[in-house]
């Protein structure tokens, strides 16, 4: 099982957390970029996420936009992709769980709106930790729902 994950310049700071994160927990995955923050157009990096979630290459996507609208609309364009934009732990699981989501998509810039962005850094890393634990890698999706 693999994690594809990408984002724009807007999602660079929490992707970096993000991929932190993965290499902690040991969760393989592919970081398909960007990797300054030097403005890029999110459709691409979405399309990597998409593409290698739509032939198989990647179980799960990551993707981390400015708001996370962009990155979401982009992904769904993919066959095979259900990207859901999700703002807590509970929404990525039930995304998961009850609507077969296999894209978990994310809004970087609400670090900047915080005077602590440790502390969104740190509610990601739950959000995740828990999405992973209990949602794609240890459950089917409930498909009776």
């Amino acid at each position: 099982m693999s994690l594809a994950i990408a984002c724009d310049h807007a999602g660079l700071t929490l992707k970096n957390a993000i991929v932190g994160f993965l290499v902690e927990t040991r969760v393989p995955h592919e970081d398909l970029g960007t990797h300054s923050t030097e403005s890029v157009d999110y459709p691409d990096y979405a399309a990597r996420v998409g593409q290698a979630v739509a032939e198989g290459r990647a179980r799960l996507g990551v993707l981390v936009c400015g708001t996370g609208i962009g990155m979401s609309i982009a992904a769904n364009k993919f066959p095979r992709v259900m990207a859901a934009l999700c703002t807590s732990p509970r929404m990525a699981v039930a995304a998961r769980n009850h609507n077969n989501a296999n894209v978990l998509v994310l809004a970087g810039a609400q670090l900047v709106l915080l005077a602590r962005p440790e502390r969104r850094i740190h509610q990601v890393g739950v959000a995740l930790e828990e999405y992973l634990a209990r949602g794609p890698f240890n459950a089917a999706w409930a498909e009776d729902r």
